[in-house]
């Protein structure tokens, strides 16, 4: 099933984000296939803000315990954090 994560940066978050990033990437490179999409917010000042994440898992239990090992997560870079299951319908190439 997948879900799609909305995480918002907590105000400030930036440097954190910055600093973070090397492990961030290289979190969701060893994720594989389970990652579908994934990109940051930006914000009006161009700056990254927060993150979205296109994720297959079992169940919304299994996808918000692997985004509980996001480096940005463990570091305490998120405000919120938003799961939803979703269907992609429109250009999705698994479909």
């Amino acid at each position: 099933m997948l879900f799609v994560a909305v995480c918002n940066d907590k105000a400030g978050g930036l440097p954190l984000r910055l600093a973070t990033r090397p492990a961030h990437l290289a979190w969701i490179e060893a994720l594989g296939p389970a990652i579908k999409a994934a990109g940051p917010f930006i914000g009006a000042d161009g700056q990254p803000n927060g993150s979205m994440l296109i994720i297959e898992a079992a169940d919304e239990s299994s996808c918000l315990a692997l985004l509980a090992r996001d480096p940005y997560a463990l570091r305490g870079l998120f405000d919120t954090v938003s799961v939803r299951p979703w269907r992609g319908l429109i250009k999705n190439p698994e479909a």
